[in-house]
């Protein structure tokens, strides 16, 4: 979970040393970039969760070699779309800002954001890789120390370039490229350590067939539930962006709460993927079950701490992360709607766990397609209520992911864990 909650601060950072400039237009241009960002690393986030996964259920199925096989496949499956990235950048910003809706001048200082931390890309994809695997072989601790060290390198850059040699904007860019760089090569020197003595993988096994389509086969499946849950995101941040440049800083403001309790959240997710999938691979209904019940129970204890820590300390973070007097009003206008997010989004956040332990990949991305269209038609009946409307439309959209998986959960048990037919 600690691992996890350190994902979003490489946004959060670079919102806060932009932020203390007090210039709105700069603080929207890197909420805009930012998500911009956090969306298309999304996008390909499967890296991390089907790596996850896979690893689990090969080590409760005792595959060994597999494992090796799991992270050379996602390597270099990081590395053609992250060089894709780089090559289609002009493209992917004309497309993806215009889309957002932002000011001239916000949209500006996205780009040059935009241009420079791009060139991330495929180190980012490399550490979900990294993050996935060592997190499905139950290494917590290592995966932490990673992230962490990403972090720390990150602030340290930001605050250096943004805060003292003036950099702006480009500055927290740079720092996010440094601190993925070196990132990689703390998760790759941690994989050869834990590697060492195991025999190389062979050519047959890594390229294996089966293997192969059933990795892309579920890797699509994610990335198709991954986009619809982005598309949400995206259409909340541009509509925010249509009430102009304040609102747009506010709910960045308030997104970084909202960040941080989802990936709080998603910590707890990554234990069911990693708990889940090895009694899936092991075949033990008993053990699947019973991660089920517990990541839900710590799940709400957890949300509801979350939740109580916003309302205590709510506006002091708010104070912290803007010098605008104008955007710390109008954040805490909707401050009482971020607070419920943590509560109502535990189902959504525990079941996806579950589903991709399992690999019921095709059911997740069924259901989070419909979740988008519940989340449209509540946004069409509050739009009336501005801004409030627009986040009483995200957090139905909370409530709809988890309920709906919640409701499938016990036909997929039945249909994975059927038992054996007896033999006459």
């Amino acid at each position: 979970m600690v691992a996890n909650l350190t994902t979003p601060l490489i946004g959060i950072v670079s919102t806060i040393a932009i932020g203390r400039l007090g210039d709105p237009t700069l603080l929207g241009g890197v909420a805009i970039a930012s998500v911009v960002f956090d969306c298309l690393f999304w996008l390909f986030a499967f890296l991390r969760m089907s790596t996850l996964a896979f690893t689990a259920q090969a080590l409760g199925a005792g595959e060994t070699q597999e494992l090796r096989a799991l992270l050379v496949r996602g390597f270099a499956v990081a590395a053609v779309i992250g060089a894709s990235l780089i090559v289609l950048q002009i493209p992917l910003a004309a497309l993806l800002f215009g889309a957002m809706g932002g000011s001239e001048g916000v949209t500006r200082a996205a780009k040059i954001y935009f241009s420079i931390r791009i060139w991330s890309a495929p180190l980012v994809l490399a550490n979900y890789v990294v993050l996935g695997w060592l997190i499905g072989q139950a290494r917590a601790r290592l995966a932490l120390g990673a992230q962490i060290a990403i972090n720390l390198i990150n602030m340290a850059a930001t605050v250096l370039l943004v805060l003292v040699y003036d950099f702006g904007i480009a500055g927290a860019a740079i720092a996010a490229v440094l601190a993925e760089a070196i990132g990689l090569v703390l998760g790759v020197l941690i994989a050869r350590r834990l590697s060492s003595g195991h025999p190389e993988v062979p050519r047959a096994a890594l390229l294996d067939r089966a293997k192969l389509i059933r990795m892309l086969a579920v890797n699509r499946d994610i990335m198709i539930r991954t986009a619809s849950l982005i598309a949400a995101f995206l259409f909340f941040t541009a509509q925010g962006a249509r009430h102009g440049d304040v609102t747009l800083a506010a709910n960045a403001v308030l997104n970084n709460f909202l960040l941080i309790s989802a990936f709080f959240l998603d910590g707890l997710a990554n234990a069911a993927e990693q708990l889940c999938g090895r009694a899936y691979g092991a075949r033990d209904r008993s053990g699947f079950t019973s991660a089920t019940r517990l990541v839900i129970a710590w799940g709400f204890g957890f949300a509801l701490a979350v939740s109580a820590s916003y309302v205590l300390f709510g506006p002091l973070l708010i104070d912290v992360m803007t010098a605008s007097e104008e955007i710390r009003r109008s954040a805490r206008d909707y401050l009482w709607l971020v607070t419920l997010a943590p509560v109502l989004g535990v189902f959504a956040f525990a079941y996806d766990g579950i589903f991709i332990g399992a690999t019921w990949a095709r059911e997740m991305r069924n259901l989070m397609v419909l979740s988008l269209g519940i989340f449209l038609a509540a946004w069409l009946a509050l739009r009336s209520f501005g801004n409030a409307g627009l986040w009483g439309a995200l957090l139905v959209h909370y409530a709809a992911r988890g309920g709906l998986q919640a409701l499938r959960y016990p036909a997929m048990l039945r249909a994975s864990f059927r038992p054996a037919p007896l033999r006459g």
